[in-house]
């Protein structure tokens, strides 16, 4: 199942916009009034981004020295906290010149429908679209809506990414070698991967952990899953409506969850754990396998900074069709529409993804940048994130998106799985009469 990713997770950790946070309400947000959100001559510029607010703050000072205008960074965390700023500016009018966005592509499309986020395509596509060529094409993607969105947006750019991100699996090499396992290789297929587990746990290793208490990330693994073995079309035909939650496919990737529980492979507590405190019991060697995103290469470097692992793919289930994870752009920064400093926050931002500053956040941060010209230089510790670009999809980005409640039923059973509460067949069911629900309510809300 593909739903939007990060509360970037209450991205968590470092955030994936639009995934995690609350919903804004387009009827709350259209009875705001016009005014301009400041009447200072700085360009100011809400985030939540904890990791990042130092080296923010350096380039807020070059660029100063630079132009001679004035940039003020303003962080407001966690990422909870912020949302709610957001949502209070919404509503009295009071939002920056420059801020990004969390929560899911409907709050990210009422702000652009009620006219608190610019279009910038027209800039994106100046001089020969040469600020738009700068990036990774799936970065814009999440960015952007098509001509066929089904908001009723205008097509077109509404964000720029400052990074991007991809979510894999992370091993330790030093355990893969103390279970006889050869810390250059990871398996390749399921079977392999639970054949690994095996001599993990005879070696007295604990196999997997991640923080599958936050059901996004149980959603991430799951849809890497079922787009390895039925593909695209048969996913987003299940989104539709089209095929139920009760097919054979669906539950076969539920059993899954049943093989790591069975066979002993899942860290203890794994069930009811945050991200963070998984990131901590890797990063102290406390488990060979995690499943976690770009950001970690930051994250373990703090915790630990002799920590040897590797990155890797999830193994597949099929050969079929073809693996895939969740990737795209990590965090992004979105122009105030009603600013009257709207063409001074479009060249900052312009200038914020040049190589030169992309590389700076690269070198201070140990995040992926969003621009081609600035991956060349990232460290080896994240070169095998940035391959998996090639693998990501992100489900934004999908014609379609699967109605919340159905989400939050899929989460909540996986979870009821893996602690013996219910079968993958209780939990199809469950799912689909969940979805039927939500779908016989949508039908009545059209004819109404």
């Amino acid at each position: 199942m593909l739903t939007n990713i990060v509360s970037k997770s209450p991205i968590l950790l470092p955030l994936i916009p639009r995934c995690f946070a609350g919903m804004l309400s387009l009827a709350l947000l259209a009875g705001a009034g016009c005014a301009p959100s400041s009447s200072s001559s700085a360009l100011t510029i809400w985030h939540w981004m904890t990791d990042r607010d130092e080296a923010f703050q350096s380039l807020a000072r070059r660029y100063e020295l630079e132009t001679g205008m004035p940039v003020k960074f303003e962080l407001y965390a966690p990422s909870e906290l912020y949302s709610q700023k957001i949502r209070g500016a919404a509503q009295t009018d009071t939002l920056p010149d420059i801020f990004g966005v969390l929560g899911e592509s409907r709050d990210f499309a009422s702000l652009v429908k009620a006219g608190f986020i610019g279009n910038l395509t027209p800039a994106m596509d100046q001089h020969g679209a040469a600020w738009r060529s700068r990036f990774y094409a799936k970065a814009l993607e999440m960015d952007a809506f098509g001509p066929d969105n089904g908001y009723g947006i205008p097509a077109g750019i509404y964000g720029v990414p400052i990074d991007v991100t991809t979510i894999q699996l992370v091993y330790n090499k030093r355990l893969f070698q103390r279970a006889g396992l050869n810390p250059k290789s990871f398996p390749r297929t399921w079977a392999e991967l639970l054949d690994a587990g095996r001599k993990l746990k005879a070696a007295g290793i604990p196999t997997f952990v991640s923080g599958w208490g936050e059901t996004w990330l149980l959603d991430c693994f799951a849809s890497n899953y079922a787009w390895n073995l039925m593909g695209r079309d048969k996913v987003l035909a299940t989104i539709r409506g089209e095929v139920p939650y009760t097919d054979p496919d669906w539950i076969r990737v539920l059993r899954l969850f049943v093989e790591l529980r069975d066979g002993g492979l899942l860290y203890d507590g794994v069930v009811t754990m945050v991200n963070k405190r998984a990131e901590q019991v890797f990063a102290n060697e406390g488990a060979a396998i995690a499943l976690n995103g770009s950001w970690c290469v930051n994250v373990y470097q703090g915790m630990n900074p002799d920590l040897e692992y590797g990155v890797a793919l999830p193994p597949a289930l099929s050969d079929q069709y073809p693996v895939v994870i969740w990737g795209g752009a990590g965090s992004s920064f979105m122009v105030n529409a009603r600013t009257p400093r709207r063409e001074p926050a479009i060249r900052f931002l312009q200038w914020l993804t040049a190589t030169a500053q992309q590389q700076f956040l690269v070198e201070a941060t140990h995040n992926l940048p969003s621009t081609h010209a600035a991956a060349l230089t990232i460290p080896a510790q994240l070169a095998p994130f940035a391959d998996g670009m090639e693998h990501a999809v992100h489900p934004s980005t999908l014609p379609v998106q699967e109605l919340a409640p159905v989400v939050e039923a899929w989460g909540k059973g996986i979870q009821a799985i893996l602690i013996g509460e219910r079968t993958p067949e209780q939990v199809a069911q469950k799912v689909q009469q969940v979805k039927e629900r939500e779908l016989a309510r949508q039908r009545k809300q059209q004819k109404g």
